[in-house]
């Protein structure tokens, strides 16, 4: 496992070459940039003497080179106007729209990003699986259709709609504060319990509302995956030799079907961020969603790239941990893998 998880990881490396590659080359499809935006603007004002101060910029930022020489420069593998500094050395980039450096920038929301997408992943699953277990155990019982009908409404309610609900009643009965993660006395205050005990507080309205179509899909996909392997000639020879229900849908089938469940976890994490995005605005989120929205129509690209390639991030460390999950739940894989060797 260890040797597995070492392929895995420097495979990440090529793979996560070609993702910033590609990034890159998306940010710079539009015509123009920020600057040159700014350039045109000023001009248009009569400022020309601003026009040529961001003009200057360009140079410094090496803005006016070619396409792959600016990118291994983002990286770091190619010497810009201060020599190797990128990526690779520690250094996100430079935001034109907030006049910061990136970190600066996306430093607080990063963590609340993580925390949030990890609160969703966890709701989502501890609510999908025992629901999708119900649901096939009991096919078509008043549980089975009460459920399917609360996954439909789900999936039919738009998120935002949802979450100024939850807003209301959450400020109506519990008092609690309109939008953010956090009361807003603690926003700058030091980490201290009664932080941490506001920010898991506010962090349950929006993991339900992020949260709430991926259960309604996920409760779906396992309840047809078991429904599938219950029909599978074992279970019935299992069944004839007087196993107990329970005992033999946890011991055999359960795990089958949970394969395609675990596996969901890699492309589950750049959905979230991805459709958090608007919730986020909605719901005054200081996640990095709000921000790479505004990067991307303002065309502030090392800002947006770097968001983008700090989601890729998660979504292989995700296919990773769901891949090690995949190989403790199935023996076939391991001995898939040890065949091909």
């Amino acid at each position: 496992m260890l040797r597995y998880m070492l392929r895995r990881l420097l495979g990440m490396i090529p793979t996560l070459f070609v993702i910033s590659l590609l990034i890159f080359l998306i940010i710079e499809l539009p015509p123009g940039d920020y600057l040159s935006n700014q350039i045109a603007a000023l001009r248009a004002a009569g400022e020309g003497a601003s026009a040529d101060k961001i003009a200057f910029l360009r140079t410094e930022f090496a803005l006016d080179r070619p396409f792959l020489e600016r990118y291994f420069i983002w990286i770091g593998l190619w010497p810009g106007p201060t020599g190797f500094s990128g990526l690779l050395q520690g250094d996100w980039g430079w935001s034109f729209e907030y006049n910061a450096p990136v970190e600066t920038v996306i430093g607080p929301a990063l963590p609340l990003t993580i925390i949030l997408n990890f609160a969703t992943i966890l709701f989502v699953y501890a609510v999908s699986l025992p629901i999708g277990v119900y649901s096939a155990m009991k096919q078509y019982s008043f549980g089975d259709y009460f459920f399917t009908f609360l996954g439909y409404v789900g999936l039919a309610t738009p998120n935002f709609l949802l979450g100024l609900v939850l807003l209301y009643y959450s400020n109506v009965w519990f008092g609690m504060s309109i939008g953010g993660l956090m009361d807003p006395v603690y926003v700058d205050a030091p980490w201290s319990l009664a932080k941490v005990g506001s920010l898991l507080s506010h962090l349950i309205v929006p993991t339900i509302v992020i949260g709430t179509a991926g259960t309604a899909g996920m409760i779906r996909r396992l309840r047809a995956n078991l429904l599938d392997e219950l029909d599978k000639q074992y279970v019935q020879t299992a069944r004839a030799k007087g196993l107990s229900e329970e005992r033999l849908v946890a011991k055999y089938p359960l795990r089958m079907a949970l394969n395609p469940f675990v596996a969901d976890i890699g492309n589950l994490i750049p959905s979230l961020v991805s459709g958090s995005v608007i919730v986020s605005v909605v719901l005054n989120l200081p996640t990095v969603g709000p921000i790479l929205l505004d990067a991307l129509q303002s065309q502030d690209q090392f800002l947006a790239g770097f968001i983008l390639l700090f989601v890729a991030i998660l979504t292989l460390i995700g296919m990773l941990v769901s891949d090690v999950l995949l190989a403790v739940l199935d023996p076939r894989i391991r001995l898939g893998g040890a065949a091909r060797k």
